[in-house]
């Protein structure tokens, strides 16, 4: 029958054809994520706990119950195992370079508040690494960041800001020595960043596929490694609703993998991947 043959495998359970499409249909709709057939084994494993979960043996039968309306808890689950992307510390680093050592010094903080926005902030660690620069630079101006993500469970753990030790390795020393606390008895072998970082930071819930709220505007915006998941009309979409919230010569900076060359937009870009609002 069409749309029943396996597209994919695991312990016993195919998902098929029909199953896959639907699913990649619904993560469009509710995040704006394109997922391509070849994440069929991406989408098989991390949904197969969902199915052992409500003890059911088909992904079609879960399609049900995330289509149920009572289950919109359950809709949030499924876009939150979908959408987790890997994330560390310092992160393309030549973009922080950059924020450090061209964007920050153009700054005149006595009048304002800087703003920036990590716009994909998964479980902080871009928010974290972007604030140790701003505390170290702007000594005497304000500064905030908010850290934004459709993703409930990162999002919580970007809160509380702790992580694994071995996530500290390419925080340079002089921020970590700064602005990281390591920790001890219950919390040994994890670390903190300092609470003086964390007041600085609002981490909520966004989803870049929507009409954007009242957010106000930012100096600069990080929205790194998100549109290669997105097709070319949500990418216009969304590049058109940040340029709205970037202030007059604020920068954009996405990540090194992508580009808006094939995009309308009226940003001149100062280097590869950084482009600046006229």
């Amino acid at each position: 029958m069409e749309g029943q043959s396996p597209v994919y495998s695991i312990n016993n359970i195919s998902l098929t054809e029909g199953e896959l499409k639907k699913i990649q249909q619904l993560v469009y709709e509710w995040a704006g994520i394109h997922m391509s057939d070849a994440k069929s084994s991406l989408i098989a494993g991390r949904l197969l706990k969902r199915l052992r979960f409500y003890n059911i043996k088909t992904y079609q039968e879960y399609i049900n119950i995330i289509l149920d309306p009572k289950n919109k808890e359950e809709k949030q689950i499924m876009v939150n195992l979908l959408t987790t992307n890997e994330t560390y510390f310092f992160r393309e680093d030549a973009h922080l370079e950059y924020l450090n050592d061209i964007i920050l010094p153009s700054i005149d903080t006595r009048y304002g508040t800087f703003r920036a926005w990590s716009a994909a902030a998964s479980s902080g660690q871009e928010a974290y690494s972007i604030s140790m620069i701003l505390a170290d630079t702007l000594k005497t101006g304000s500064w905030e960041i908010y850290g934004t993500d459709i993703n409930e469970d990162v999002l919580e753990k970007a809160r509380q800001g702790l992580y694994p030790i071995e996530a500290a390795q390419k925080i340079p020393q002089r921020y970590l020595k700064k602005y990281c606390l390591k920790g001890v008895r219950s919390q040994e072998g994890k670390f903190t960043v300092t609470d003086e970082l964390k007041k600085h930071i609002r981490f909520e819930k966004f989803n870049l596929n929507e009409p954007f709220s009242d957010i106000g505007f930012f100096d600069v915006i990080f929205l790194r490694n998100v549109m290669i998941y997105f097709n070319m009309e949500t990418k216009q979409k969304l590049i058109d609703r940040i340029i709205n919230v970037l202030k007059p010569d604020g920068y954009l900076i996405v990540g090194h993998s992508e580009s808006l060359n094939s995009l309308n937009h009226d940003l001149k870009t100062v280097v590869p991947t950084v482009y600046k609002r006229k």
